[in-house]
């Protein structure tokens, strides 16, 4: 299970997720549906939908499809202006073999050491299993890989 984000400080992000609990207020009373008829059609709890409405960062994306689709909305994605990218120094591989960093293949156990992992699976692996990680046994590669991902993922 990927871990959670906490976005509590980070105006920006919540700033729209207000925006976008402002548009599917205002859409569902433009539609003359009441909370409790929207939630059930969106196989959502009466509670989820207000917290949704209420802009509660919390609510799985799921639920916000969900509820976008029954009011008849599409969810979209918009290119950032370069300038409102994070600064990255990292450098992460797209595609990181279990067999060319030890510690990471031993935190994946349960894996085929022939695995090629996305940079964020190999992330989630060293956060979930980061108690069992021999820290003096990382070569310098693997220790470069984990900081660059921490710092890509904001760990």
């Amino acid at each position: 299970m990927p871990s959670k984000i906490d976005i509590r400080g980070d105006e920006k992000l919540l700033s729209k997720v207000q925006q976008l609990s402002l548009q599917l207020r205002q859409r569902r009373k433009a539609l003359g549906v009441s909370t409790q008829s929207a939630a059930a059609a969106a196989g959502l709890s009466r509670d989820t939908w207000y917290r949704m409405e209420q802009g509660a960062a919390t609510v799985t994306i799921a639920a916000w499809f969900r509820a976008l689709e029954v009011l008849g909305l599409r969810f979209g994605l918009e290119l950032c202006d370069e300038a409102d990218l994070p600064e990255l120094n990292a450098s992460v591989p797209l595609h990181i073999p279990l067999s060319d960093y030890p510690q990471l293949a031993a935190l994946a156990w349960q894996i085929r050491e022939s695995t090629v992992l996305s940079p964020r699976e190999a992330f989630d692996v060293y956060e979930r299993n980061q108690r069992h990680l021999n820290v003096e046994a990382l070569d310098g590669r693997e220790r470069v890989l984990l900081d660059n991902l921490r710092q890509l993922f904001g760990q």
